[in-house]
């Protein structure tokens, strides 16, 4: 059985290096202000279980209209057994309006098809791919969605009031 709990102040370490193993250092955004924003009441957190183990992590930011998935990750130790799959089902039940940035599956990646498989696994689970392509603070997004619709004016936007002016002035449109 799979369950998301917002996180315990116990967990922050698992959580922290799940983190960094499972995101790029140029995608990662300071964890502080992950967990800031969470306590602050600007953000969830949550611990993703299996049978009750730790298995993943989900990180949103919160508006009154819709939803940022920031992060999802499960433990590689783990991936492969539908965790994240469920894990995101329930996210969107829980936030009815709800979009995830992914990098771009429009540039090449020393990955190979990685990309293409994220890019797949979000649109297997109901998400819609967006008209919507940025830089953001040099990496090059794609957004999708669930609930909700967002242009780029829309998607900066919501940087700028739901994390900073600043974060805002690092994002720029690209034109798919």
């Amino acid at each position: 059985m799979i369950t998301l709990n917002r996180f315990r102040w116990w967990e922050l370490g698992y959580l922290y290096a799940l983190y960094l193993s499972a995101f790029p250092a140029r995608e990662r955004k300071p964890f502080g202000t992950i967990v800031k924003m969470a306590k602050a009441g600007r953000a969830d957190l949550w611990a993703i279980r299996s049978d009750g183990v730790l298995a993943g992590l989900a990180a949103t930011v919160n508006s009154p209209e819709v939803v940022l998935l920031d992060y999802l990750a499960v433990s590689k130790k783990y991936r492969g057994w539908g965790i994240g799959t469920a894990a995101l089902r329930t996210l969107m039940e829980q936030y009815p309006a709800l979009f995830v940035e992914i990098e771009s599956t429009y540039e090449p990646a020393a990955s190979g098809t990685e990309r293409e498989k994220r890019k797949q696994f979000y649109v297997n689970c109901g998400m819609v791919p967006l008209e919507v392509e940025a830089d953001v603070f040099g990496v090059r997004m794609e957004l999708l969605s669930h609930g909700c619709s967002m242009d780029f004016d829309g998607y900066r936007s919501f940087y700028r009031e739901h994390y900073s002016p600043w974060a805002a002035e690092h994002i720029r449109e690209v034109q798919p």
